[in-house]
């Protein structure tokens, strides 16, 4: 049940209202925004409410339960704040949200009438729509430790230890030639061997796409030429020159842990643990493979590890 302050209430008791609906979006790089459908510009809590946005929503629904409550929010990139290249960078992407509704005159009147996150965005020509998810999205998220027999810590995180601001971790390179949105050759990279990049991470450090951080799908070294692909296309394309920040890859498992990182201590997955095959298999007569002797040495070992 939402609590409307006696001022609001009175006002909409009245039976003549000047409300307004004001959105602030606060992105992944701690940015904040104000937008509303008034016709002028509206301040509180320290956020300016930028009119004439162009933004719509569609209708709020709140239902019982744990079930996810979405709506949309529609809008032209008509305004200053709100740019193409933001949201191909993924800088809105879980971006948090919150939906006022402001008596316009004197905005200490309102009421908070939904806060959730940004989902899925969709974007036609100078439009996009997005996806408001309610709060209860995040409980249908896995949280914690995953017995799996790959690594499910993050690459040079708390977990991991691995730290990839060291020189033999991270390149600066500077792209050279062009092949596409999602594909360029760059220079200071000389010294890694083919796939020491594959599935880190290039973060674009200068250039029309600054800020921008994407996963590596193919990283090749061919004496001088070296090759950066990307998984996703860069929002604007780069031109020579740009600078880039490249961090090596892991592939989570227990043999790049220990032969790349040698970082075996701190693997964070389950690599000796008995598989399906084996689960399934059936105990014969003089086979030493189903005696139990083969799930004893892997419990054994899987216990000595980390």
């Amino acid at each position: 049940m939402k609590q409307l302050s006696p001022a609001l209430q009175a006002h909409l008791e009245s039976g003549a209202t000047t409300l307004a609906w004001c959105w602030r979006i606060v992105r992944r790089d701690g940015v904040v925004l104000g937008f509303t459908d008034h016709d002028l510009d509206l301040t509180f809590d320290g956020t300016t409410f930028e009119a004439a946005a162009g933004m719509t929503a569609s209708e709020i629904r709140d239902s019982v339960g744990l079930s996810v409550d979405n709506l949309s929010v529609e809008s032209a990139l008509s305004s200053a704040f709100l740019s193409d290249h933001d949201l191909a960078a993924g800088f809105y992407d879980d971006a948090k949200i919150e939906i006022w509704r402001v008596n316009w005159m004197d905005t200490s009147q309102r009421v908070l009438m939904r806060s959730g996150s940004i989902g899925e965005v969709r974007r036609a020509g100078h439009a996009f729509s997005a996806e408001i998810r309610g709060l209860s999205h995040y409980l249908q998220q896995p949280h914690g430790r995953l017995y799996q027999y790959t690594c499910d810590a993050n690459l040079g995180d708390s977990r991991c230890g691995i730290d990839l601001t060291a020189p033999a971790y991270r390149a600066d390179v500077v792209i050279s030639t062009i092949t596409s949105l999602r594909q360029f050759s760059v220079t200071g990279a000389t010294a890694y061997a083919s796939d020491w990049f594959t599935r880190g991470l290039c973060r674009v450090v200068s250039g029309a796409n600054v800020g921008t951080a994407i996963e590596i799908k193919r990283h090749t070294s061919d004496g001088a030429l070296v090759t950066i692909e990307l998984w996703q296309p860069l929002a604007e394309l780069p031109i020579p020159g740009d600078a880039l920040v490249v961090t090596a890859g892991c592939d989570k498992s227990f043999e790049t842990c220990t032969a790349r990182f040698s970082n075996a201590s701190n693997f964070r997955g389950f690599p000796h643990m008995p598989g399906n095959d084996y689960i399934t298999s059936v105990a014969r007569p003089g086979d030493p493979a189903n005696n139990g002797s083969a799930l004893f040495k892997s419990i054994s070992t899987a216990t000595a590890s980390p």
